[in-house]
Order: structure tokens, then C-alpha cells, then sequence
């Protein structure tokens, strides 16, 4: 029977073409869409991990403010540009300023002693035609009822975001949406980490989080405990004492006492405004199953809007079509113009059409993307980045040049952050143990084992072995620029972990480790009653990548130099922070960013209604110390001045002797940015930068192609092994065409 002939020849030319193309293709390193670095699209890195929580009343992790400070607007931000930091308004008109009530309802001039004031009341005005970004939770029909609040049981079918809704739609912002989001810091939903914070001023709230438990338990009754589907909590149903909306666009807040702070706390995201209608939209059958909430999918009135949440992958926000626009700011501090900072004076941000974050799990790569210049901002919500290029410069002259020549913005400073190791105080090994279960001399113990793994644990070590993540060795809970700090002078030393000799600041010997471990029962790292090593748990936040082990591994040794023994549970953030809310920790690694320039907003983290196991708050350490809490109420309404620097130093002293932290270090602030990214002036504090960041595509598309010459000999190479192999296959099978079954050839 007949069949398909063979052709060498058509073969031959395929093999060649497709060599061909191989070579042509195989050469582009671009990580990017062909056009991308063409589009308005702003490229960076995320460390580690997507964020966990998007949810404004849950959020409260730095990997979380790249998407929700450039999403939601609270009624305050910080002026971009001026230092020290201005609170300017946001949603809000103006700052409000407070006005002072007596316990008899009267009220009280502005320079009244705090023991006086009953209430503080802020009346904030709100800026009107403001609107929410398109959103099915505000679509309507032609009646004005709502498309899909009452959605029925399979009619979801395979939507996966809000932007697979056929229809969308958006209202305007009003009092009452910030009345709403604060109530919900009171919820049984989700995680409230602010609500111990929020419940201790804002009149009411306390009282209304035990109300809001039963109606929650009212409305779950019979319901499967362990159903994703929950019945919608409407907070409109319960009126708040402390919080209310007299007019269509006036937020009224009453504050317990006398609280300078809370103008702050309304610069973050937790006072950022929540629509009931999101709440409602997203509280339908099915809806949590398919990850539809505002913890993936915001819903907000800021300059951008997620567009796609490929979780531990990709994550991209684009610009908002019902943002109002704002001016970049004409203002600034001595050397921003010649820096170029306010060349866009006036001009109607947002720059950028799409920010677009892609997850990285390890920083070589990272950092070869944004050398090659495929990263616009290397790590968009991180402030020391710059320190791996900085290093690099200084050990490289060659890198130096590499550098200089592409220009990259490494800007260089201090900033209002902390890296500490610290211990869980509940633990009755390391710390105080829980409900009475260590005896005050085991407390004394616990507290002298706390001492000795400080002094053992050298900061300035770390600097120098890790010079990328370099930074001061912290003496106290407050970092330099925070008012109450006493770092860099001698009066500032803490006593417990150094000394001063000859005017010149040392860390205290091991030996005065060693002989506070022999006091605390554990001479050479052994229990003096049972003879057994001592061995601890130390919790990291993050996986024991390459990079990080060598930091793992370094805690490691420190801990050994007095002989004790670390077990190591690397894991990633979101079971880091399920850990330490069971409490089933011991030594943890952490640090802190500031949420506002306040020496309250480091202390609190130390206070007994802070704890993060007990309270669901942040203090991780579970520290409670009655004094400390008595300081911290006075200190917290006190002006700056020497009175409020008195009770700082008190604070500090006990919180030294007690030892919750290890004080760990302040690191030096640095980002990595191109050249071709405008108005870049990084802060920790300025977390909605987004806005302000402009984009020069002209330029990046010329380095891009000056960075990335295509390396073709790699490619040749292969492309002619691959032709000689099919050369030799091919003469090897004519040879067998023409051999009989003999053996012999044809000819």
C-alpha cells in the first residue's frame, strides 16, 4: 500500500527556519509584554509574599500599604514633600481642630490642662463630589434597586472579580461612610487589630464591640459555625455615641479626654471610608468562596482600583476613571527644586496609568531586573532596598561607574523604623508566664535570661556583617527624629546591654551575660535543677531563603556564645501572624514602621492592652507592666516638652530593666528607583506615593535598549550544534535508504 513520502529537503528547511527563529527569539530577556515598556506602566517588586489583608478595618502589615494607601483615602494624609511630616487634608477639607469639653458639658479653652477635658470633638468637614470607583456593589436598574445584593444561589456563576459584572456603577462619598467604617472595627468578622486602640478613646466603642457580639450571635444562630457564607452585619442598624454624621459632609468624632494623637489615626486606612454596600455585596452566598471581599478586592475612592490579585504572583492596580484628580504639591523643603521636585507644580495627579507588583521570592533575580532597568521601582513599599546598590558601589569600582552612569536614585537617610528580636512574656520559660503560673522569683529569672540574651545579641556585629541592612544600634524603643529619643548621646545608653568607658559607648562584656544566665538558673546554657540544655524556639516571619539564612544563622550563633540552643521555625507571614495570636511562640524577629511621628505610637506597642495574643493588638511581646501602662496614660496627652521628655525617660528605664525587646537596631533608610521616575522622595510614612510618582517611558524605553544588548553567541552556538545533528541524522538515514537487506549498498 501506498503512504506519505518523506522529504528531506522540506525537512531540512523547516529545521533550519526553526533554528532561525530560535535564535531571533530566544535572545529577548524581557520579563515584560513586548509593548510594556512603551505603556505608562509603573513595574515593581513585592518581598515575600501577596498582602493578606486589603480589608482597611484588618490591614496592618507593610506589605498590605502599597495597594491601600494608593486605593482608599482616609481624611488626612501627609504632605508629600515637607519635613518634619504635615498632616494635610485628604478626603477632608482641613485638619480639624479639636475643640475641648468639660465633665459638665462645657466648653473649655484650647490650652486646658488634659486632667480637665472630658471629650475631645473633632468635626472634620468633607470634601464633596468626591465618588467611589466603578463597582457592581452600586449598580442599580432603572428603579433604583440595587443589580446584585440579592443575588440567588448559582447566579455568581464563574465570576472571579468584580470587574466580571456586567454592570458597574459609583455614588458619592458622604459623612456617613467614615461613621461606617469605624463602627466596623467593632466586627466578629474579620481581624480588627486596631479596636483595643480604637475602643480605649472613641466614646462608645467598647460598649458597642459587646453589642455588636450579640447581634452578630443573633444573626449566625443555627447557621454552620464553619461556613464561609455569613449573613450581612448591617453597623447602620446600631448608632455609636462617639462617632456621627450631622451633616450630609460633616464627620463628628468624640474622643475620650484629651488625645493630641488621634488626628494621626485619621491619616491611616483604618479611617479610610467603607461603602455599606461593599459590606453587603461581598457578605452573599458564594461570594467568600471565590475570594470576592474587600480583602483581595477594594473598593475605595483613591486614585487607583485593583485590577487583577493573582495570589503570591501578580498584583495590578490601575488608574481609577472616577478619581477627581489632585495638585501636586508647589511646596516642598530647601534643595526639592533642585532636585526637581516640584517641576509638576499644580499639574492634576495621578501620573501613572497602571502600577503593576509582581511577587519575588528571592532578591538576586529582583535585583538583575532592576539592574537591566525592567523594575521601575525596585520594592514599591520598602525603604531599604538602596542599601545593596550603596554597599556595592563602595566595594566596586567598576559597579560604581555601572551605577553612576544609569543613574539610579538611592537616596540615603534615617527614618522613623525599627528591627528588634524580642520575646513572648506569656511563655513561662522566657518570659512572665500566663495567668500566674510563674512565681515572682522565676519572674526575676526570666527577666535576667532576657538580659543576658541581650547583651549576647551584638547589633553592631550584625551592621558590619550585613552592611546591606546596616543601621544604629538601638538603645530604647524610639528611633532618632521621634521627639523623647535620647539615642546617639550618652544619657541615652542603656545600662543593661552597654556602658560608657572613656567617653566612648561599649557593649558589656559576655562574661556579665554569662553570670546573669548562672542567676537566671541556667549555668553554661544548662538547667541547674535537671542538668538539660536550654533550647528556645525563634520565630522568623519570613522562609529561610539563601539570603535570609546567612541573618537566620547569624541569631543562631549569637544565642550559642552564652551556650543556648535555637530551634528555628522559619515560615511565611500569614502563619507568623497566626502563631503569635495562638501565642505558641517564644523569640521572634520583628520590626516596626511607623504610623505616625509620635514617641506613643513606639511605647503603645509595649502596653498591657496592646497585646497582640490577649487583645488581638500589636504588641507582640504580650508586655504588660502596670507602671509602664500608668507612664504610658500620662505621657500619651502631654505636648512635646520637658515634661512629656520626663515621663518618656521613665518608660524607657523600666522597659530596659524588664527587658521584653532586645532594642535590636534603626536601619538606614535607602529605596532603589530609575532615573526616568520623577518626584521620588521616599518616607515610611508616605505611603500613598503613588499618586506623585510620574514616568519618563521615552527614556526608560532608550536605557532599556542601551542595558539589554542582545548576547547572540549562545544562541549561534546552539543553533549550529542543533543544524549539524540534523546533518548527521540525515546522512545517517539516506545511508540505511540505500542499503539492501543484505547489507549491502544500493547503487
Amino acid at each position: 500500500m501506498g503512504g506519505p513520502t518523506f522529504s528531506w529537503r522540506k525537512a531540512w528547511r523547516a529545521l533550519a527556519l526553526g533554528a532561525c527563529v530560535l535564535l531571533a527569539t530566544a535572545c529577548n530577556n524581557n520579563p515584560w509584554p513586548d509593548n510594556a515598556a512603551a505603556s505608562n506602566t509603573l513595574y515593581s517588586a513585592v518581598i515575600e509574599s501577596s498582602p493578606r489583608h486589603l480589608d482597611p478595618t484588618a490591614s496592618y502589615w507593610s506589605n498590605d500599604t502599597p495597594y491601600t494607601y494608593q486605593i482608599y483615602e482616609p481624611p488626612y494624609g501627609y504632605h508629600y514633600l515637607k519635613r518634619p511630616f504635615q498632616l494635610v487634608g485628604k478626603t477632608a477639607r482641613e485638619v480639624a481642630k479639636p475643640r475641648y469639653i468639660g465633665r459638665a458639658g462645657q466648653p473649655l479653652p484650647d490650652d486646658v490642662p488634659a486632667e480637665q477635658v472630658a471629650e475631645s470633638i473633632y468635626d472634620v468637614p468633607i470634601k464633596p463630589g468626591i465618588l467611589y470607583q466603578p463597582h457592581p456593589a452600586f449598580a442599580r436598574d432603572a428603579q433604583g434597586r440595587y443589580l446584585y445584593h440579592a443575588m440567588k444561589p448559582g447566579e455568581l456563576g464563574e465570576r472571579r472579580s468584580p470587574l466580571d459584572f456586567e454592570h458597574q456603577g459609583t455614588r458619592e462619598l458622604v459623612a456617613e461612610d467614615f461613621v461606617y467604617a469605624l463602627k466596623r472595627h467593632a466586627t466578629t468578622r474579620i481581624t480588627a487589630p486596631i479596636f483595643s486602640t480604637f475602643a480605649e478613646y472613641v466614646v462608645g466603642l467598647r460598649e458597642y464591640g459587646e453589642l455588636v457580639k450579640k447581634e452578630d450571635a443573633k444573626l449566625r444562630q443555627g447557621l454552620d459555625p464553619a461556613s464561609q457564607d455569613k449573613p450581612f452585619l448591617d453597623f447602620r442598624q446600631w448608632p455609636l455615641a462617639g462617632a456621627s454624621a450631622p451633616e450630609k459632609y460633616l464627620l463628628r468624632v468624640r474622643i475620650k479626654g484629651k488625645y493630641p494623637q488621634w488626628s494621626y489615626w485619621m491619616q491611616m486606612t483604618f479611617m479610610a471610608p467603607v461603602p455599606w454596600e461593599a459590606d453587603a455585596f461581598y457578605a452573599q452566598p458564594g461570594m467568600a468562596e471565590r475570594g470576592l471581599s474587600l480583602d483581595t478586592w477594594p473598593v475605595g475612592t483613591g486614585p487607583y482600583m485593583m485590577a487583577e490579585f493573582v495570589k503570591d504572583r501578580r498584583h495590578v492596580m490601575k488608574r481609577n476613571p472616577n478619581y477627581r484628580g489632585e495638585p501636586y504639591p508647589c511646596e516642598g523643603m530647601p534643595g526639592d527644586k533642585e532636585a526637581g521636585l516640584l517641576d509638576d507644580c499644580g499639574k492634576t495627579m495621578p501620573f501613572i496609568d497602571t502600577m503593576v507588583s509582581t511577587i519575588e521570592r528571592e532578591a538576586v533575580p529582583q535585583r538583575g531586573k532592576f539592574r537591566q532597568g525592567f523594575y521601575d521601582v525596585e520594592v514599591f513599599e520598602r525603604t531599604d532596598t538602596g542599601m545593596d546598590y550603596l554597599v556595592a558601589m563602595q566595594d566596586s569600582e567598576e559597579v560604581r561607574k555601572e551605577y553612576l552612569a544609569k543613574g539610579f536614585r538611592l537616596n540615603r537617610g534615617s527614618d522613623v523604623n525599627s528591627f528588634f528580636i524580642a520575646f513572648n512574656m506569656l511563655d513561662p520559660v522566657i518570659g512572665d508566664g500566663d495567668k500566674g503560673v510563674n512565681s515572682a522569683e522565676q519572674i526575676e529569672r526570666n527577666r535576667k535570661l532576657r538580659q543576658a540574651i541581650s547583651i549576647a545579641l551584638d547589633w553592631d556585629e550584625y551592621s558590619k556583617v550585613f552592611p546591606k541592612k546596616a543601621g544604629d544600634t538601638a538603645m530604647s524603643p524610639l528611633p532618632p527624629g521621634i521627639f523623647g529619643s535620647r539615642e546617639g548621646t550618652l544619657e541615652g545608653v542603656n545600662p543593661v546591654t552597654h556602658r560608657v568607658v572613656d567617653g566612648r559607648v561599649v557593649r558589656r562584656p559576655l562574661e556579665d551575660a554569662q553570670r546573669l544566665m548562672a542567676e537566671a538558673g541556667y549555668p553554661s546554657g544548662r538547667d541547674a535543677r535537671t542538668g538539660k540544655p536550654l533550647v528556645l524556639n525563634y520565630d522568623f516571619y519570613a522562609p529561610a531563603t539563601p539570603e535570609r539564612k546567612p541573618e537566620i544563622d547569624w541569631v543562631v550563633r549569637q544565642f550559642a556564645k552564652i551556650d543556648i540552643q535555637l530551634e528555628v521555625r522559619a515560615t511565611d507571614n500569614n502563619q507568623f501572624q497566626d502563631k503569635v495570636r495562638k501565642g505558641k511562640y517564644q523569640v521572634f524577629w520583628l520590626g516596626w514602621n511607623a504610623d505616625y511621628p509620635d514617641a506613643e505610637n513606639f511605647l503603645f506597642l509595649l502596653t498591657t492592652s496592646a497585646g497582640k495574643t490577649r487583645y488581638d493588638g500589636e504588641n507582640t511581646s504580650n508586655y504588660a507592666n502596670p507602671e509602664f501602662d500608668r507612664l504610658f496614660n500620662q505621657m500619651k496627652v502631654l505636648e512635646d516638652g520637658p515634661a512629656k521628655q520626663g515621663v518618656i525617660d521613665q518608660m524607657v528605664a523600666i522597659v530596659r530593666h524588664d527587658a521584653p525587646w532586645t532594642m535590636g537596631f534603626f536601619p538606614y533608610a535607602s529605596a532603589a528607583a530609575q532615573e526616568w521616575v520623577h518626584n521620588y522622595k521616599p518616607a515610611i510614612l508616605i505611603r500613598d506615593h503613588g499618586r506623585f510618582l510620574r514616568l519618563d517611558v521615552g527614556q526608560r524605553l532608550a536605557a532599556l535598549k542601551s542595558w539589554n544588548h542582545p548576547v547572540w553567541w549562545p544562541m549561534a552556538l546552539l543553533a549550529a550544534v542543533a543544524l549539524a545533528l540534523v546533518w548527521v541524522a540525515r546522512r545517517h538515514l539516506r545511508r540505511r535508504e540505500r542499503t539492501n537487506a543484505r547489507g549491502e549498498v544500493l547503487a
